[in-house]
């Protein structure tokens, strides 16, 4: 498999170590966005370790793909309403982005692979 996938991979996962650090460093935010942020920073371990073998592991990023669209359906009502925090919009185009390059791996290279073997 292309190194490239790779690289998208530990992008993915600095991306999400990158959002969740602010939220879990500040300590007058609620225990649930506390929470959330965990879930972030445990998902990009999850696209860390699906880096190091994409070839293999590519499967487990359909969680990743269930995760993003879910947040993305979630909080698109209060990005549309303008109440949504700030930098929610351009944290969700993030996650979109990455949906759908997961959904590129998953649906092509690591699709093509599972099929020859």
């Amino acid at each position: 498999m292309a190194k490239g996938w790779s690289w998208m991979l530990w992008a993915a996962a600095a991306y999400n170590w990158l959002i969740s650090l602010p939220v879990l460093l500040n300590g007058s935010l609620a225990a649930a966005d506390k929470v959330s942020a965990v879930l972030v920073a445990g998902f990009g371990v999850l696209y860390a370790l699906v880096a190091s073998n994409p070839a293999r592991l590519a499967p487990a990023l359909w969680a990743g793909v269930v995760g993003k669209l879910g947040l993305v359906v979630l909080l698109a009502p209060s990005i549309a309403a303008g109440t949504a925090a700030p930098g929610t919009g351009p944290v969700l185009a993030g996650d979109l982005l990455f949906t759908a390059a997961f959904l590129a791996l998953l649906l092509g290279p690591a699709r093509n692979r599972g099929e020859t073997q």
